[in-house]
């Protein structure tokens, strides 16, 4: 698939003119990660922000002792490191390649210069970013205000959205990196989903396949209203 035609994929810039696509097309460095590579650290100078072609990537900070709180997953389309577009400070974060992870670097100074001569790039990347504050909303609500079980329930649900009738889903991510996600640790996560299972909640088909058996219970824990036996 030509270059031109991998941009006009992109949600980021789904909708733009040809002209624009290729515009794009002329700024944009391609670059590959092998698993467990780095693409930049927390602190970083942020000169570019970044849109995964394939592969996955995860976004994560680490405390003074060392543990690990996994903050994003993301997947083809999706952009990361946006801040260095609008406020050219440092990262926030650390960004590390899952698996072999091609990727798209957009320099920040030239993509500010297409964006001067025209603003409607800024607009589709400010509707994605918007989806990405509800991300970290959601995120931050289910550390400080929910129990582990109803972070995980919240999490499944999540993963089926945008599924009807398909109640089965599959993780896209290791155990272990799902307790980081959720805040937790993997002998923890590990009881809950045992739990969920015995009480009815969901049932596992596989490593990773987990079938939603009560989707409302499951919505109820999410919210709080119930909690594991």
């Amino acid at each position: 698939m030509k270059m031109v035609d991998q941009i006009a994929a992109i949600p980021l810039f789904r909708g733009l003119a040809r002209k624009q696509h290729e515009d794009l097309a002329m700024i944009l460095m391609e670059q590959v990660f092998k698993r467990g590579n780095s693409i930049f650290f927390d602190g970083d100078e942020a000169s570019g922000f970044y849109v995964v072609v394939s592969g996955r990537v995860k976004i994560f900070k680490l405390s003074p002792e060392g543990k690990e709180q996994i903050l994003h997953i993301f997947g083809p389309g999706e952009p990361f490191g946006e801040v260095a577009v609008f406020t050219g400070r440092r990262f926030p974060a650390n960004a590390e390649a899952l698996e072999e992870t091609r990727v798209f670097f957009i320099l920040r100074a030239a993509f500010v210069d297409l964006v001067r001569q025209d603003p409607s790039l800024a607009l589709n990347m400010l509707a994605e970013l918007s989806m990405r504050l509800r991300r970290f909303t959601l995120l931050v609500e289910n550390l400080s205000l929910k129990e582990v079980p109803g972070r995980l329930a919240a999490y499944l649900l999540y993963l089926s959205e945008g599924k009807k009738g398909i109640n089965e889903v599959v993780l896209d991510i290791s155990k272990n990196q799902l307790a980081s996600l959720l805040g937790t640790i993997p002998e923890t996560l590990s009881r809950i989903l045992a739990r969920m299972t015995r009480e009815g909640f969901i049932q596992s088909s596989g490593q990773r396949q987990i079938r939603l058996l009560d989707r409302q219970g499951l919505e109820e824990l999410a919210s709080g209203e119930r909690r594991l036996a």
